[in-house]
């Protein structure tokens, strides 16, 4: 589609902000709401229900009662694998409806959200839902007078708080596990983005999940969110987000009741490469192609780059030529590569990073400024620094925007020590052409997923997540099914 077509669609696009509690379209129950408003040129794009206890009380309790009289979690795993594919498949029969919501709502280039994000989203609900009829229990090695099974079951009513950044795809990484293993699920998107999660609540009701299955609370983290944390009836929360929410939500988990707490938070990943990186050409597209995706908002950028000295130059030459390719442009033009930043108060903090990064010393090779002022709406130069010490806050601290930070090293002992300094251990990366290297070099890097002479290449198939203050939680995978199920055993006697 054109840009002049995605735009003239976008001027006609129908905004219910509504939440979706027991099937139906409701407003929040004090009747409060707040503007949505799109970054890309500042317009209002509708209002969307203000959630709050009242709201979280109602959900839960469909939720609730929807689990316990088993409309969901009582159906054969082929009759939730038949649903949720259909729902797959209206999410691909709605894929540029949802894209449009995507961009407008949190500003990423709409050849992403149409190219990248729906299709991850859909393939994640329809991957769990063909999942679900294959995953066996066990029966134990036990004497001949006993047999003892071991089955999972659904944990029950699950709240998932999911973030801005990627908000189609993050609600997926939710959603699948959740519903296919049969818990009913109170979706809390972010107010920053909680357009498409509101469509999506819609679809999976029109492909056949039952009412009360599915609920989407819009609202503030400090009103919906922290009142589903300290819920007494909600048996699980699964949080996307920062580090510091995080840590309140387990601590909301430990004062109400112990409700199982999964957390998937920031950080500040190591791209490491190598003087014998087998392909440099790669190696700088990797860098700078993963850094300013998403406009840097992604919780695994690779933000620090660390650069054998011997190479450097070399290097940061062609990564300099590279950048403007990245230029931030129209999101509704299907040739932008980056977009814009969520909203004002991401932009300020991004830009106050950057001047941060200038006043300690660090070299600003590129970028550093706002951009499209013009437009109304909120955008970043891709920025590079240079010379930059690991004791740096551009170094240590999650920024969430289009910086990379680079430093030197002669020591790949060093290198590997510095990228294990930070509290976070999301994402890693190394580039060499000797694998010995490359596996050693992988398995002391304190990281949930690190990539060899590539960055951010996997799929459904592999989890997501992290060490230390990077979170518990581990999205996408089979191994997604251990956040939402229980163990039980049933020893009999025979």
């Amino acid at each position: 589609m054109a840009t002049e077509s995605w735009h003239e669609r976008s001027k006609t696009v129908q905004i219910d902000g509504r939440a979706v509690v027991d099937g139906k379209r409701v407003d929040a129950v004090s009747g409060a709401h707040f503007d949505c408003i799109s970054p890309i040129d500042g317009r209002k794009l509708g209002e969307v229900a203000r959630c709050t206890e009242s709201d979280v009380d109602l959900a839960v309790h469909s939720a609730r009662a929807a689990f316990e009289d088993g409309r969901w979690s009582g159906k054969a795993p082929v009759d939730r694998k038949r649903t949720l594919i259909r729902f797959a498949d209206l999410m691909l029969a709605h894929k540029d409806e949802l894209a449009l919501l995507e961009t407008l709502d949190m500003g990423k280039p709409i050849r992403y959200s149409r190219s990248v994000d729906v299709q991850l989203a859909q393939n994640c609900i329809r991957w769990y839902g063909e999942a679900i009829d294959k995953i066996y229990d066990e029966v134990a090695p036990t004497a001949q007078d006993s047999l003892a099974l071991i089955q999972r079951e659904p944990v029950g009513v699950v709240a998932a708080i999911i973030p801005w950044n990627y908000p189609m795809l993050m609600a997926a990484w939710k959603i699948g596990p959740a519903l296919a293993a049969g818990n009913s699920l109170i979706l809390k998107p972010s107010e920053k983005a909680p357009l498409t999660s509101l469509r999506l609540a819609e679809l999976a009701l029109e492909a056949g999940v039952p009412e009360g299955v599915f609920n989407v609370l819009p609202g503030y983290g400090d009103e919906a969110g922290k009142a589903l944390g300290l819920h007494m009836d909600v048996d699980c929360i699964a949080f996307t987000g920062s580090t510091r929410v995080g840590k309140q939500i387990l601590q909301m988990a430990g004062q109400s009741n112990l409700k199982r707490a999964w957390t998937e938070l920031g950080g500040k990943s190591a791209n490491i490469v190598c003087a014998d990186c087998p392909d440099l050409d790669a190696a700088v597209a990797g860098a700078i192609g993963s850094i300013y995706f998403n406009q840097g908002e992604s919780c695994n950028a690779p933000s620090r780059l660390f650069v054998e000295e011997s190479i450097r130059e070399a290097f940061l030459e062609k990564a300099l030529a590279m950048i403007p390719k990245y230029a931030p442009g129209d999101p509704l033009d299907p040739d932008t590569v980056m977009g814009a930043i969520v909203d004002s108060i991401q932009m300020k903090t991004v830009l106050g990073y950057i001047e941060d990064g200038k006043a300690s010393g660090a070299r600003l090779l590129a970028g550093g400024q706002a951009a499209r002022a013009e437009t109304g709406g909120l955008y970043i130069e891709p920025t590079l620094f240079d010379g930059v010490d690991a004791s740096m806050r551009i170094a240590r601290e999650e920024i969430f925007g289009p910086v990379l930070s680079v430093l030197s090293f002669t020591d790949l002992d060093e290198a590997v020590r510095q990228a294990n300094s930070t509290s976070y251990g999301l994402a890693a990366a190394v580039w060499t052409a000797d694998m010995s290297r490359a596996i050693r070099t992988a398995r002391r890097l304190r990281a949930g997923t690190v990539h060899v002479n590539q960055y951010d290449s996997d799929d459904i198939t592999v989890p997501f997540g992290g060490y230390k203050q990077s979170g518990n939680g581990r999205d996408k995978s089979l191994h997604a099914f251990d956040k939402y199920t229980e163990l039980k055993t049933t020893w009999i006697q025979i």
